[in-house]
């Protein structure tokens, strides 16, 4: 079981009927939707962010999903989100969902997202003021990235 105290951001997801397959399971690709639901509202609320191609962004370069309970129609989860790694143009993004009733591990994921540049087409480095607030607000960031910014301690 990971360790949630990791996480400080979370975010509820609520399973629509539309989200099940014939079998009355979550589809496996509802997995990826909720956590980028989360994910969204993470990089606005943490980083401030705000949507529109005519500026910097971010897109996914990967992502990946282990799947440990199914989930049903009912079931009320929690995604948690957390920036683990920053690199000089990607971070990873580790998200965790679990079913609140018990408390259990429903799927683990992880994207890596590459900071973009919507006007120019291309890749940049991670603007600085992102770096600055991932590392001010994951506490176990600091000292796991790959370029800190350095401690104002």
């Amino acid at each position: 079981m990971i360790d949630l105290s990791l996480f400080r951001f979370s975010h509820p997801v609520e399973i629509r009927f539309a989200d099940l397959d014939l079998l009355g399971h979550v589809n496996h690709a509802k997995y990826f939707t909720y956590m980028e639901m989360t994910r969204v509202v993470y990089v606005r609320d943490v980083l401030g962010w705000t949507s529109g191609r005519d500026r910097q962004g971010a897109i996914m370069a990967r992502i990946d999903c282990d799947y440990r309970v199914p989930l049903t129609l009912g079931d009320v989860i929690r995604v948690y989100a957390r920036v683990s790694r920053v690199g000089s143009k990607s971070f990873d993004v580790e998200h965790v969902i679990v079913r609140e009733s018990d408390g259990v591990e429903a799927a683990r994921g992880l994207g890596v997202l590459v900071a973009y540049d919507y006007q120019r087409q291309e890749s940049i480095r991670v603007p600085e003021v992102w770096r600055e607030k991932m590392i001010a607000y994951e506490p176990g960031l600091r000292g796991n990235s790959e370029f800190p910014v350095p401690s104002s301690e």
